[in-house]
């Protein structure tokens, strides 16, 4: 089967970005299978209207932006049925004495604690290690956001996670 100009470019697109897209997605949500399902999700919203993406001057930023908002609603979502569930089942809801430590600790969990917006930029920056500008693009926002977002929510995670795990994060150097 002979694919045209537009089917080769996005075939070479999705080749190259799918795999980054799902590592984004996992780490907004925490979760392996959605991640694929939301990068499949979005690759399949840019493949419908391909034709005026090819064109643009960052197609990667707008997918970005693409599994960011999938992402989003699928966690309000997410929090909606939790919400509805605890209803159901909780008359009394437990009260704990303190933060669970072991959480705390983990990356993952600190990350899911903070706000989508900050996470988007804490993830696209250090993880993902997109500049101010490309994030920016990515998420629809200001560079002025950006950069607000993101030293908000590492000051988060420093609360959490203590200031070496953060300044280790930040630096790209593992921690034990």
């Amino acid at each position: 089967m002979l694919l045209d100009d537009a089917s080769a470019e996005f075939h070479d697109f999705f080749e190259r970005h799918y795999a980054e897209l799902a590592r984004f997605a996992h780490l907004l949500t925490g979760e392996t299978d959605a991640a694929d399902d939301l990068a499949a999700d979005a690759l399949l919203a840019l493949w419908q209207r391909w034709d005026r993406l090819r064109a643009a001057d960052h197609p990667l930023a707008y997918a970005r932006g693409v599994v960011a908002n999938l992402a989003r609603t699928r966690i309000r979502s997410a929090v909606r049925e939790r919400r509805r569930v605890g209803l159901f089942w909780s008359r009394h809801p437990e009260k704990t004495a303190g933060p669970d430590v072991a959480a705390v600790l983990d990356v993952r969990t600190a990350l899911g604690r903070l706000p989508f917006r900050k996470r988007s930029c804490v993830v696209l920056r250090h993880a993902f290690d997109l500049s101010e500008k490309e994030t920016a693009a990515a998420l629809g926002i200001s560079v002025g956001t950006v950069k607000s977002q993101t030293s908000k929510g590492m000051a988060e995670l420093e609360q959490l996670l203590g200031a070496g795990v953060v300044g280790a994060l930040a630096t790209g150097r593992r921690t034990r």
